[in-house]
Order: structure tokens, then C-alpha cells, then sequence
């Protein structure tokens, strides 16, 4: 894939998700809750650590890029 194509399709792929998360914040609540993600939250500390929620996008980002290839 030429560079200028799958800089187009990163683009857009970054505007549709502004989109989903602009018209539809309370839909994707689970993002960063699912089993696997650590979270530790302390008095003066938190700390996210979403293990499950990167291997899942990164999961539909390697979809997509093969759909497009």
C-alpha cells in the first residue's frame, strides 16, 4: 500500500472515531473496563494499565488494514 493511501485511511479512521465518541460517549463506557485491564486506584494514585482494550484495537486495526490491502 502506498504511504499517501494508508495515511488517507488512518485519517479517517481517526475521524470516525471522534465521531463515535463525540455523538456517543455513554455507548463506549466499557472501553478501558474490560477483564484483563488493570486498573489500580489509590488516595493520591491511579493508575490504568488497559491490556485487553489494546490487544482489541490493535486486533481491529489489523483487520481493517487487511480489508483495505
Amino acid at each position: 500500500m502506498h504511504l499517501g493511501k494508508m495515511l488517507i485511511v488512518i485519517g479517517l479512521l481517526i475521524v470516525l472515531a471522534g465521531i463515535v465518541l463525540y455523538f456517543f460517549p455513554d455507548k463506549l463506557q466499557w472501553i478501558g473496563r474490560l477483564p484483563g485491564d488493570i486498573r489500580i486506584e489509590r488516595p493520591n494514585m491511579k493508575i490504568y494499565f488497559p491490556i485487553t482494550t489494546i490487544i482489541l484495537i490493535n486486533l481491529l486495526i489489523a483487520l481493517i488494514f487487511r480489508l483495505f490491502k
